[in-house]
């Protein structure tokens, strides 16, 4: 378990810090930007549980774990000597394609874009599905440059189309769902 007696450390001061491996990197590298971005959007869930029903709380709780462990992941760069990191697996995918499939057959299909909003959870699930597709392009950022696990990627894909599911699932329980109409206000 990580033990985190002193909170500052001073180490970071001049604009770098330390990634898992102890490598010192620049605070603007794609590496703390992605890392940086799920950390946002793990915040951004949070948010989100104020509001949620317990199932949805649940499930996200469980999120908010699995993102801990794609922020580790992409703290440690891929090399022969950090073999035994924690890593994002298949599993974890694969849990939340369950959860998508399982929310879907609850909804009607949809004819049209969804306008972000609604009631206050779904609200929050739509900003949260956004920062996850920002965290996303950073990673795909990253992984142009540095070799990755390619799970974090195909997790964070996962996860937006999970946030998108869920805001439909929590403004049809409201009946807040609203429709895009393209030209409206022409």
């Amino acid at each position: 378990m990580i033990k985190l007696n002193k909170i500052y450390t001073k180490t970071g001061d001049t604009g770098d810090t330390a990634l898992g491996d102890g490598q010192r990197v620049l605070k603007d590298s794609l590496r703390v930007n992605a890392y940086g971005n799920v950390d946002e959007l793990n915040a951004s869930i949070g948010v989100v549980t104020l509001y949620a029903t317990p199932d949805l709380k649940r499930k996200l709780k469980s999120i908010q774990n699995d993102l801990f462990d794609l922020g580790a992941d992409l703290c440690v760069p891929i090399s022969e000597n950090n073999n035994g990191r924690l890593r994002v697996s298949t599993s974890q995918i694969e849990t939340l394609e369950a959860e998508i499939d399982g929310m879907n057959n609850m909804l009607h299909p949809l004819n049209s874009f969804i306008l972000p909003g609604g009631c206050k959870s779904a609200t929050f699930l739509h900003l949260a599905r956004t920062i996850c597709r920002r965290a996303e392009r950073s990673v795909v950022s990253l992984r142009s440059k540095e070799e990755i696990n390619d799970n974090t990627l195909i997790y964070l894909n996962r996860l937006s189309d999970w946030l998108f599911v869920a805001s439909r699932v929590e403004n049809q329980e409201n009946s807040t769902e609203v429709l895009w109409s393209p030209g409206k206000n022409k």
